[in-house]
């Protein structure tokens, strides 16, 4: 599924997006070079999250919140959650 998008620029931003379109550059298209940038950022948001997520992780291992892998990952979160109540 696809849906456009309308967007009004600035003179310098729609001269960026030009300089990076056409003959010569690595898109053909200013929609091309859009996709790319938004997929670009919507990967660096996900980058941020994840490392977030393994500095937390690190943050917990050092102040010793940590539980044993028993095996079933279900059963040790719902083991988890309970110790949360």
């Amino acid at each position: 599924m696809s849906s456009s998008l309308n967007l009004t620029l600035t003179d310098e931003l729609r001269a960026f997006i030009d300089r990076n379109c056409g003959d010569g550059t690595l898109y053909a298209t200013p929609t091309e070079f859009m996709r790319d940038v938004l997929r670009e950022k919507k990967e660096r948001l996900e980058a941020d999250e994840l490392r977030t997520g393994l500095l937390e992780g690190y943050q917990d291992a050092i102040a010793g919140r940590t539980t044993t892998f028993s095996g079933n990952l279900k059963a040790d979160m719902a083991q988890f959650r309970k110790r949360g109540q």
